[in-house]
């Protein structure tokens, strides 16, 4: 089997998390793969994903390493088993690689919190309001990459509308509700929209007003997703640059509860649909 050329998060993933189990046993990798019976090399392959693995030798290593949570090693082996081609891929080498990373990471998990600040999430943009994002893009986007994104991020949010979505909890704070993207009449639109989805049984959105004062965390963007398991959950994070996918045990607990904490100062579902309501009408 040839080496990968390009990797995926999620592929990248369970090599760090093979890294972790090795690491916690003590092992370096030349005494894991003497255990295993294979050369050392194969070892860094596996956890810089430069190769797949198969779901068997991913519990042959979890039996030298002494790891005997069964959720969380099934869960490795649906990781690596998981032969999924998405519809993500058709934007490969027209897209960065952070666009498909995150649609790949949505569609893996089983529900999705997030907070916003000064922004719709993008799960919940309306096409009129996402290409008024996008219009802003410095340096300009040409046309065809502007279609790009707009339909890849309209794709994304089809995973709140299926059979079986996972649920979606978004902390969305009252200066993003003011924001007129595209104008008053996208705005309006906008927030509309928000109180459509709002009804849906798996969505939760919340506000926090600005009576609430402050608030924990420096105001960036927070993206949480929960995977089969705790141990696999993922923050990712905007920045400039880029994305940012986070999921060491520290920093995952600490985003949980930072994001605990700011759903502690959100008004309930009923009062932010009010909010949203008021906001709405005086467009």
């Amino acid at each position: 089997m040839p080496p990968r050329t390009v990797t995926t998060a999620r592929q990248r993933r369970l090599g760090a998390e093979l890294r972790r189990l090795r690491d916690a046993a003590g092992l370096n990798s030349r005494e894991a793969a003497r255990l295993l019976g294979i050369d050392h090399t194969k070892i860094s392959h596996m956890e810089t994903a430069r190769f797949g693995v198969s779901g068997e030798r991913i519990r042959a290593l979890a039996s030298i390493y002494g790891c005997d949570d069964q959720e969380y090693v099934q869960a490795l082996v649906r990781i690596a088993e998981d032969r999924t081609r998405g519809w993500w891929t058709d934007y490969h080498e027209v897209l960065p690689a952070d666009f498909l990373d995150i649609a790949e990471l949505e569609h893996h998990c089983r529900a999705l919190r997030t907070y916003q600040i000064a922004h719709i999430p993008g799960l919940l943009q309306t096409e009129e309001h996402i290409n008024a994002i996008f219009a802003e893009t410095d340096p300009p986007l040409m046309d065809a990459d502007l279609e790009r994104r707009i339909s890849h991020r309209l794709r994304r949010q089809v995973i709140l509308k299926g059979e079986r979505p996972p649920s979606y909890e978004a902390v969305i704070h009252e200066a993003a509700l003011h924001m007129q993207f595209g104008g008053r009449k996208v705005a309006r639109g906008q927030l509309e929209h928000l109180l459509s989805v709002s009804e849906r049984d798996h969505v939760t959105i919340q506000v926090i007003p600005f009576s609430a004062g402050g608030f924990a965390g420096s105001g960036q963007s927070i993206f949480y997703a929960l995977g089969d398991v705790r141990a696999l959950d993922t923050v990712q994070l905007d920045a400039t640059h880029g994305v940012a996918f986070l999921d060491s045990p520290t920093q995952l607990r600490n985003y949980r509860n930072l994001l605990d904490r700011m759903k502690s100062k959100a008004l309930s579902m009923d009062e932010s649909r009010d909010l949203i309501r008021h906001i709405t009408v005086n467009l």
